[in-house]
């Protein structure tokens, strides 16, 4: 009965030695355990937030293994990227004890860019981020701008022709330059008209003036 308590009791002890093996193996052993972040330049390096539209920035790594090697690119990326896939910057990096660690401050040309960040131990793809960088600094595509308000209009300028003066657009007749027949009084009517009138009532007095003296 001893001998097979002792058995037991052995038997116990080696599995359960069996069973914590591989969970010491696993805690000691480099993984994929970790993540990276984008940081504007301005942003404290002990702040876990991602920040994805910046102008200088850097690279922020936390959770990893201590003392772990890291290899980084950065490629230009869709829509922006004139070449998808076109490497623009790289670098290396071996995080502290805690698997912290950063890159120094970066810069980059306005546009679209994916990270891709590759360790000692991976085991499956890279880690990476996708982040715009935004400086104000792109040229091209603004809009003309428009005329200042003091530049004077064409027709201000005086390339219209003048309208034709009061005087200049008189009739011929009203100034005087038309035959005699034609030329008007003060109430429209004919001068030559009015005249020959005035003839025919004197002559016609005459008529019956002599008449009278005759009778």
């Amino acid at each position: 009965m001893r001998t097979l308590s002792r058995f037991g009791a052995l038997s116990a002890v080696a599995a359960a030695a069996l069973l914590c093996a591989p969970v010491a193996a696993h805690a000691t052993a480099p993984g994929d355990n970790g993540t990276v972040k984008i940081h504007d330049a301005k942003t404290g390096d002990e702040l876990r937030r991602n920040e994805p539209h910046v102008c200088t920035f850097y690279l922020d790594a936390f959770g990893f293994d201590g003392v772990q090697q890291v290899d980084w690119h950065i490629e230009a990326w869709a829509p922006t990227a004139h070449t998808k896939g076109e490497t623009v910057k790289t670098g290396a990096l071996t995080l502290d004890a805690e698997g912290h660690g950063r890159t120094e401050n970066l810069s980059l040309p306005d546009g679209h860019y994916k990270l891709f960040w590759n360790f000692d131990g991976e085991k499956g793809s890279a880690k990476h981020k996708v982040f715009w960088t935004d400086c104000g600094t792109s040229q091209g595509g603004g809009s003309t701008p428009a005329p200042s308000a003091s530049a004077p209009s064409p027709s201000a300028q005086g390339s219209e022709a003048p309208a034709p003066s009061a005087s200049a657009s008189a009739s011929p007749s009203a100034q005087g330059g038309g035959s005699g027949d034609l030329a008007e009084t003060g109430n429209g009517a004919p001068v030559g008209l009015l005249a020959g009138l005035a003839a025919a009532l004197v002559a016609g007095g005459g008529y019956l003036v002599a008449r009278r003296r005759r009778a």
